[in-house]
């Protein structure tokens, strides 16, 4: 613990705030005084250290991936058509049009479907392919701009498929030639969408990426605020997107005011939108800013603070069955957080009902059900058994 600790730059007392204990709770752990803490206190320090697998904290040989979900079947066709070398340009290139249509009905069908990692796993082939080509055979610069639009944000549903599962890899190849594409296409909107992708990969990637998810959010913001005050829907809710996330940020690093004073300037963007307008890629509208504050409350690590705002935020009100069970696992942390389990479980139950592949490869979901399967209580230990086996953390 001690060394993990020490590698994200964090002190006892941090630690300790985080995870509700005293700083010398943490020495004596840390100096071998305590025996090792029981199967809800490690967890909770592995979130709050964002330690993957369980052995790297426990030292023994058991292998428990809390912040990756299974492999998909449909990975190892994506990552194929990823890291095929695009060298062959036979075959007649999808026009423009054709291959925006193509993705708006991918999008669609990733926000409308249960299982939506299946959905756009068996599209996400094809459109590579179809989009990489349509780049070499681009002629005027024109043409190709708007082919490079296409190929990034392909790029970024192909980050929702890959995001969690077992091919880190992968996963930033994706990045890095979604944000490639979006610059080559000098498109505004495309840039926000990559950016704001770009900043959660290395969000996630733990606290010391934390600067560099900071670094490329903000440059994409000073980049598209010039252009907010004539831009279009899609422009300002991709900047409001962006806003949001460097709060998102400064809720992980426990700093509360920079958090919610973007939080604040996200929602100011949210109210000058049509009130019925949902972001296509990222969800951002005015119904989504609920949500949100329940998000970085959680990360603030309030329970009392998530569970007002989880009262306030509606999930019905979300139509992305993907973003409606992402809001109701974090309204679950927020339960979890404030000492309601029987309610955080009901909850998952209700993110499973949305969106299954959802709460299949969210590290925190997997967290709190793999938690209550030790619970004292039998009922709510049977109920997490059942959802831990539906979601593939035990065998059915």
């Amino acid at each position: 613990m001690q060394i993990l600790r020490q590698r994200r730059g964090m002190s006892r007392a941090v630690l300790g705030g985080l995870i509700g204990m005293s700083p010398s709770w943490v020495k004596r752990v840390e100096n071998g005084q305590l025996q090792t803490p029981g199967l809800e206190m490690i967890l909770r320090v592995a979130e709050t250290l964002r330690v993957q697998n369980l052995a790297e904290l426990t030292g023994h040989t058991m292998r428990v991936d809390l912040f990756t979900g299974p492999g998909h079947p449909r990975l190892p066709a994506v990552a194929d058509a990823v890291n095929r070398f695009p060298i062959d340009s036979s075959g007649q290139a999808p026009s423009a049009a054709h291959l925006r249509a193509r993705l708006s009905r991918a999008w669609a069908a990733r926000h409308s479907a249960p299982n939506h990692r299946d959905v756009i796993g068996a599209l996400l082939p094809g459109l590579i392919q179809d989009s990489q080509l349509a780049v070499r055979q681009a002629d005027s610069g024109a043409e190709r701009r708007a082919a490079q639009a296409a190929l990034s944000e392909v790029y970024s549903l192909s980050q929702f498929f890959i995001a969690y599962q077992p091919d880190a890899a992968l996963l930033w190849r994706v990045a890095e030639r979604g944000i490639v594409a979006a610059q080559e296409s000098e498109d505004p909107h495309t840039i926000g969408v990559a950016a704001w992708l770009t900043g959660q990969a290395h969000r996630d990637a733990g606290p010391h990426h934390y600067d560099a998810a900071d670094d490329v959010i903000l440059a994409a913001l000073r980049h598209l605020e010039p252009l907010l005050h004539d831009a279009d829907d899609d422009v300002r809710a991709i900047a409001g997107a962006l806003q949001f996330e460097v709060g998102y940020t400064a809720a992980r690093r426990g700093n509360s005011g920079t958090a919610w004073r973007h939080w604040d300037a996200a929602r100011e963007i949210a109210r000058s939108l049509p009130e019925g307008y949902y972001h296509p890629v990222t969800s951002f509208s005015r119904a989504i800013m609920g949500a949100h504050a329940v998000t970085i409350a959680v990360e603030l690590h309030s329970g009392t603070e998530s569970v007002r705002q989880a009262a306030r935020a509606e999930a019905t009100a979300i139509p992305s069955r993907p973003r409606r069970a992402r809001h109701r696992i974090e309204q679950a942390r927020g339960y979890q957080l404030d000492g309601q389990p029987d309610v955080a479980l009901a909850t998952l139950a209700q993110a499973y009902e949305a969106a299954p592949e959802t709460i299949r490869y969210n590290g925190y979901a997997r967290r709190i059900v793999l938690e209550e399967t030790e619970a004292k209580a039998p009922d709510r230990r049977r109920r997490a058994s059942e959802l831990a086996a539906k979601i593939g953390l035990l065998a059915a």
